[in-house]
């Protein structure tokens, strides 16, 4: 039989899964921000919507594959924020805006 969790055992659960979650962002956006150093260096755009679109389809594609109770769509919105968090660290390390492409919540 199943264990039955109560309330504030769920929600440590998801207070350590926040934490996680934290830390892997903070580690993909630290990637990204040196991809657009790299961009920069070389002199190409860091906004690159095929990529952002391959990164959306195959996001959208792991949520239909776990048929969690996050549908795709949601999943695909999440990642649309991250990713444009993601462009504002890249401007904020010292790239010019213009390389960015449009930013989502402005």
């Amino acid at each position: 039989m199943a264990e039955v969790l109560s309330i504030d055992e769920l929600r440590e659960r998801i207070d350590v899964i926040d934490n996680q979650l934290v830390r892997l962002l903070n580690v993909r956006v630290a990637c990204a921000v040196e991809i657009g150093k790299l961009k920069h260096e070389h002199g190409m755009p860091v906004y690159q919507p095929d990529r952002e679109k391959q990164v959306l389809e195959k996001v959208k594609q792991s949520a239909q594959d776990l048929a969690g109770p996050l549908t795709s769509e949601a999943v695909v919105r999440i990642f649309e924020r991250i990713i444009d968090e993601a462009r504002r660290a890249e401007r904020e390390s010292g790239s010019t805006r213009e390389d960015f492409g449009p930013s989502i919540g402005e």
